[in-house]
Protein backbone atom coordinates (compact mmCIF):
# COMPACT_ATOMS: atom_id res chain seq x y z
CA UNK A 1 0.00 0.00 0.00
CA UNK A 2 1.31 3.45 -0.59
CA UNK A 3 2.13 5.64 1.87
CA UNK A 4 1.10 9.86 1.35
CA UNK A 5 2.91 11.68 4.13
CA UNK A 6 1.61 15.16 5.32
CA UNK A 7 4.03 17.74 6.23
CA UNK A 8 1.37 18.98 8.75
CA UNK A 9 -2.62 17.91 9.72
CA UNK A 10 -4.87 18.82 6.79
CA UNK A 11 -7.25 21.87 7.52
CA UNK A 12 -10.64 20.44 7.50
CA UNK A 13 -12.84 22.74 5.66
CA UNK A 14 -11.45 22.46 2.41
CA UNK A 15 -11.02 18.94 3.03
CA UNK A 16 -14.88 18.55 3.96
CA UNK A 17 -16.06 20.94 1.48
CA UNK A 18 -14.45 18.95 -1.15
CA UNK A 19 -16.23 15.46 0.25
CA UNK A 20 -19.65 17.40 0.12
CA UNK A 21 -19.42 18.20 -3.30
CA UNK A 22 -18.67 14.85 -4.07
CA UNK A 23 -21.01 12.84 -2.18
CA UNK A 24 -24.34 13.52 -4.57
CA UNK A 25 -22.19 11.29 -7.10
CA UNK A 26 -21.12 7.75 -4.98
CA UNK A 27 -22.83 5.29 -5.49
CA UNK A 28 -21.95 2.83 -2.38
CA UNK A 29 -22.02 -0.86 -2.67
CA UNK A 30 -20.05 -2.87 -0.24
CA UNK A 31 -17.96 -4.85 -3.28
CA UNK A 32 -16.76 -1.65 -4.22
CA UNK A 33 -12.27 -0.87 -4.33
CA UNK A 34 -11.11 0.48 -1.23
CA UNK A 35 -8.02 3.19 -1.63
CA UNK A 36 -5.00 1.88 -2.44
CA UNK A 37 -3.01 4.52 0.03
CA UNK A 38 -2.65 5.19 3.70
CA UNK A 39 -1.98 8.65 4.59
CA UNK A 40 0.38 9.54 7.35
CA UNK A 41 1.27 12.43 9.67
CA UNK A 42 4.78 12.48 11.19
CA UNK A 43 4.76 14.82 13.38
CA UNK A 44 1.07 15.31 14.97
CA UNK A 45 1.73 17.47 17.86
CA UNK A 46 -0.86 18.32 20.46
CA UNK A 47 -2.02 21.68 20.87
CA UNK A 48 -2.25 22.19 24.91
CA UNK A 49 -5.49 24.66 24.95
CA UNK A 50 -7.30 22.44 22.09
CA UNK A 51 -6.91 19.62 24.53
CA UNK A 52 -8.07 21.52 27.61
CA UNK A 53 -11.23 22.15 25.84
CA UNK A 54 -11.54 18.91 25.06
CA UNK A 55 -10.57 17.58 28.44
CA UNK A 56 -13.63 20.27 29.79
CA UNK A 57 -16.13 19.46 27.48
CA UNK A 58 -15.70 15.39 27.66
CA UNK A 59 -15.28 15.35 31.46
CA UNK A 60 -11.65 14.26 32.35
CA UNK A 61 -9.10 14.97 34.46
CA UNK A 62 -6.41 17.50 33.13
CA UNK A 63 -3.70 15.71 34.24
CA UNK A 64 -0.63 16.08 31.45
CA UNK A 65 -1.98 12.63 30.10
CA UNK A 66 -4.20 12.05 26.67
CA UNK A 67 -7.73 10.82 27.12
CA UNK A 68 -7.18 7.72 25.77
CA UNK A 69 -10.20 8.74 23.03
CA UNK A 70 -8.09 11.96 21.78
CA UNK A 71 -5.21 10.33 19.34
CA UNK A 72 -8.98 9.80 17.35
CA UNK A 73 -9.62 13.67 17.41
CA UNK A 74 -5.84 13.85 16.53
CA UNK A 75 -5.98 11.39 13.25
CA UNK A 76 -9.31 12.93 12.55
CA UNK A 77 -8.38 14.89 10.06
CA UNK A 78 -6.48 12.64 7.96
CA UNK A 79 -9.30 10.14 8.02
CA UNK A 80 -11.89 12.65 7.12
CA UNK A 81 -8.85 13.43 3.76
CA UNK A 82 -8.99 9.88 2.78
CA UNK A 83 -13.11 9.29 2.96
CA UNK A 84 -12.97 12.74 1.04
CA UNK A 85 -11.37 11.50 -1.53
CA UNK A 86 -12.65 10.36 -5.05
CA UNK A 87 -11.87 6.70 -4.76
CA UNK A 88 -13.32 6.22 -1.34
CA UNK A 89 -16.28 4.68 -2.01
CA UNK A 90 -19.05 6.08 0.48
CA UNK A 91 -20.20 9.57 0.56
CA UNK A 92 -19.07 11.27 3.63
CA UNK A 93 -21.89 13.93 4.45
CA UNK A 94 -24.08 11.79 6.24
CA UNK A 95 -21.90 8.96 7.67
CA UNK A 96 -22.87 7.69 11.32
CA UNK A 97 -19.91 6.42 13.40
CA UNK A 98 -20.85 3.19 14.66
CA UNK A 99 -18.21 1.56 16.70
CA UNK A 100 -14.84 1.95 17.70
CA UNK A 101 -11.96 -0.09 19.27
CA UNK A 102 -9.06 0.91 20.95
CA UNK A 103 -5.84 -0.82 22.64
CA UNK A 104 -3.96 1.29 24.50
CA UNK A 105 -0.12 -0.46 24.27
CA UNK A 106 1.64 1.08 27.31
CA UNK A 107 0.90 4.13 29.77
CA UNK A 108 -1.47 6.94 28.53
CA UNK A 109 0.36 8.69 26.23
CA UNK A 110 1.07 12.31 27.48
CA UNK A 111 0.75 16.36 25.80
CA UNK A 112 4.48 16.56 25.13
CA UNK A 113 4.65 12.99 23.27
CA UNK A 114 5.61 13.90 19.68
CA UNK A 115 2.77 10.92 17.58
CA UNK A 116 3.50 9.67 14.20
CA UNK A 117 0.30 8.85 12.76
CA UNK A 118 -0.74 6.40 9.90
CA UNK A 119 -4.34 6.08 8.85
CA UNK A 120 -5.93 3.15 6.19
CA UNK A 121 -9.09 2.03 5.66
CA UNK A 122 -9.55 -1.43 5.78
CA UNK A 123 -12.60 -2.87 4.45
CA UNK A 124 -16.32 -2.70 3.41
CA UNK A 125 -18.85 -4.56 4.89
CA UNK A 126 -22.92 -5.08 3.99
CA UNK A 127 -25.18 -3.75 6.73
CA UNK A 128 -28.84 -4.07 6.76
CA UNK A 129 -29.06 0.07 6.38
CA UNK A 130 -26.16 0.17 3.85
CA UNK A 131 -22.35 -0.15 4.11
CA UNK A 132 -19.62 0.47 6.61
CA UNK A 133 -16.51 1.23 6.05
CA UNK A 134 -13.57 0.47 8.59
CA UNK A 135 -10.94 2.45 9.29
CA UNK A 136 -8.03 2.03 11.28
CA UNK A 137 -5.55 4.74 12.77
CA UNK A 138 -2.14 3.71 14.60
CA UNK A 139 0.11 5.96 16.31
CA UNK A 140 3.45 5.95 17.11
CA UNK A 141 6.04 7.89 18.97
CA UNK A 142 8.01 10.09 17.00
CA UNK A 143 11.40 8.05 16.55
CA UNK A 144 10.09 4.38 17.68
CA UNK A 145 9.08 1.87 15.66
CA UNK A 146 6.25 0.21 17.55
CA UNK A 147 2.25 1.26 17.66
CA UNK A 148 1.49 2.60 21.15
CA UNK A 149 -1.76 3.67 20.13
CA UNK A 150 -4.58 1.77 17.81
CA UNK A 151 -8.39 2.36 16.91
CA UNK A 152 -10.68 0.35 14.59
CA UNK A 153 -13.73 2.57 12.93
CA UNK A 154 -16.76 1.83 11.24
CA UNK A 155 -18.58 4.44 9.65
CA UNK A 156 -22.14 3.18 7.88
CA UNK A 157 -23.26 5.37 4.95
CA UNK A 158 -27.43 4.63 5.15
CA UNK A 159 -29.01 3.44 1.75
CA UNK A 160 -31.56 1.07 0.24
CA UNK A 161 -29.74 -2.30 0.19
CA UNK A 162 -31.63 -5.32 -1.74
CA UNK A 163 -33.62 -8.27 -0.28
CA UNK A 164 -31.17 -10.20 1.25
CA UNK A 165 -27.98 -8.35 0.14
CA UNK A 166 -26.66 -7.64 3.63
CA UNK A 167 -25.95 -10.85 5.62
CA UNK A 168 -27.52 -10.65 8.95
CA UNK A 169 -26.00 -8.67 11.56
CA UNK A 170 -25.00 -10.59 15.23
CA UNK A 171 -27.66 -10.04 17.23
CA UNK A 172 -27.62 -6.33 19.65
CA UNK A 173 -27.13 -7.45 23.11
CA UNK A 174 -30.40 -8.53 24.84
CA UNK A 175 -31.88 -6.05 26.09
CA UNK A 176 -31.61 -6.96 30.27
CA UNK A 177 -31.92 -4.93 33.45
CA UNK A 178 -29.90 -1.58 32.40
CA UNK A 179 -26.76 -1.59 34.34
CA UNK A 180 -26.76 0.17 38.03
CA UNK A 181 -26.93 4.24 37.21
CA UNK A 182 -23.44 6.07 38.23
CA UNK A 183 -24.66 9.41 36.80
CA UNK A 184 -27.41 11.58 34.58
CA UNK A 185 -26.46 14.08 32.52
CA UNK A 186 -28.74 16.81 31.07
CA UNK A 187 -27.36 17.47 26.90
CA UNK A 188 -28.08 20.77 25.69
CA UNK A 189 -29.15 21.13 21.96
CA UNK A 190 -25.61 23.06 21.09
CA UNK A 191 -23.74 20.14 22.84
CA UNK A 192 -22.80 18.86 18.95
CA UNK A 193 -21.52 22.26 17.61
CA UNK A 194 -19.46 22.41 20.71
CA UNK A 195 -17.85 19.17 20.47
CA UNK A 196 -17.17 19.84 16.46
CA UNK A 197 -15.43 22.95 17.95
CA UNK A 198 -12.91 20.84 19.52
CA UNK A 199 -12.57 17.62 17.65
CA UNK A 200 -13.14 19.54 13.80
CA UNK A 201 -15.99 17.24 13.33
CA UNK A 202 -18.94 19.03 11.94
CA UNK A 203 -20.72 16.54 9.99
CA UNK A 204 -24.04 18.63 9.64
CA UNK A 205 -25.93 15.75 11.67
CA UNK A 206 -24.71 16.88 15.21
CA UNK A 207 -24.73 20.36 14.09
CA UNK A 208 -28.65 22.10 14.13
CA UNK A 209 -32.51 20.84 13.29
CA UNK A 210 -32.56 21.63 9.63
CA UNK A 211 -29.25 19.75 8.29
CA UNK A 212 -29.68 16.99 10.46
CA UNK A 213 -33.46 16.70 9.37
CA UNK A 214 -31.50 16.29 5.84
CA UNK A 215 -30.10 13.23 6.77
CA UNK A 216 -33.56 11.23 8.07
CA UNK A 217 -32.80 12.88 11.58
CA UNK A 218 -35.68 14.47 13.27
CA UNK A 219 -33.25 16.80 15.03
CA UNK A 220 -29.72 17.28 15.80
CA UNK A 221 -27.57 14.36 17.16
CA UNK A 222 -24.30 14.09 19.34
CA UNK A 223 -21.46 12.68 18.37
CA UNK A 224 -20.81 8.80 18.90
CA UNK A 225 -17.43 9.81 20.01
CA UNK A 226 -18.41 12.59 22.57
CA UNK A 227 -20.68 9.79 24.41
CA UNK A 228 -18.11 7.38 24.36
CA UNK A 229 -15.34 9.68 25.66
CA UNK A 230 -18.03 10.72 28.39
CA UNK A 231 -18.61 7.56 29.93
CA UNK A 232 -14.78 6.99 29.61
CA UNK A 233 -14.08 9.51 31.59
CA UNK A 234 -16.11 8.04 34.61
CA UNK A 235 -13.94 5.50 34.26
CA UNK A 236 -10.12 6.52 34.52
CA UNK A 237 -7.57 4.25 32.98
CA UNK A 238 -3.84 3.64 33.39
CA UNK A 239 -1.44 1.27 30.98
CA UNK A 240 -2.05 -0.78 28.80
CA UNK A 241 -6.04 -0.73 27.83
CA UNK A 242 -8.35 -2.32 25.23
CA UNK A 243 -11.60 -0.89 24.85
CA UNK A 244 -14.76 -1.31 22.35
CA UNK A 245 -17.94 0.82 22.31
CA UNK A 246 -20.81 0.61 20.19
CA UNK A 247 -23.03 3.20 19.13
CA UNK A 248 -27.06 1.65 19.52
CA UNK A 249 -28.97 4.66 18.71
CA UNK A 250 -28.54 8.45 17.94
CA UNK A 251 -28.66 10.39 20.90
CA UNK A 252 -31.37 13.42 20.18
CA UNK A 253 -30.50 16.80 21.21
CA UNK A 254 -31.65 18.44 23.68
CA UNK A 255 -31.90 15.40 26.03
CA UNK A 256 -31.36 13.52 29.46
CA UNK A 257 -29.20 10.02 29.53
CA UNK A 258 -27.66 8.22 32.18
CA UNK A 259 -24.24 6.63 32.13
CA UNK A 260 -24.59 3.14 34.16
CA UNK A 261 -21.70 0.37 35.00
CA UNK A 262 -20.59 -2.30 36.39
CA UNK A 263 -19.29 -2.22 40.20
CA UNK A 264 -15.53 -2.79 38.40
CA UNK A 265 -16.40 -0.50 35.98
CA UNK A 266 -15.69 -2.98 33.30
CA UNK A 267 -18.57 -3.18 31.29
CA UNK A 268 -20.89 0.45 30.76
CA UNK A 269 -23.85 2.06 28.58
CA UNK A 270 -25.60 4.91 28.00
CA UNK A 271 -29.05 4.89 28.32
CA UNK A 272 -32.29 7.64 27.67
CA UNK A 273 -34.38 8.96 30.08
CA UNK A 274 -37.00 6.54 28.63
CA UNK A 275 -34.27 3.18 29.32
CA UNK A 276 -33.38 3.69 25.40
CA UNK A 277 -30.16 2.09 24.80
CA UNK A 278 -27.86 4.35 22.75
CA UNK A 279 -24.12 3.14 24.27
CA UNK A 280 -22.37 -0.55 24.84
CA UNK A 281 -19.35 -0.48 25.87
CA UNK A 282 -16.17 -2.84 27.78
CA UNK A 283 -12.75 -2.08 29.23
CA UNK A 284 -10.54 -4.41 29.73
CA UNK A 285 -6.96 -3.31 31.11
CA UNK A 286 -5.92 -1.96 34.07
CA UNK A 287 -8.14 0.78 35.58
CA UNK A 288 -6.90 3.33 37.35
Amino acid sequence: MTVVRLARSPHLAPVLIAGALRSPLKRPRADAPLPEHSIALDDAAVDPRRLAAYAELCGFTADGRLPVTYPHVLGFPLAMKLMAARDFPLPLLGLVHTSIEIRQEAAPLRVADRLELLVHTEKLTPHRRGTEATVVTRARCAGRGETVWMSRSTYLARHRTPDGSAPAKAAARAETDPLPVQATWQLDAALGRRYGAVSGDRNPIHLHPLTARAFGFPRQIAHGMWTAARCLAEQPLDGPVDLRVDFKAPVLLPGTVTYGSEPAGRAFELRGADGRLHLTGKVSGRLA
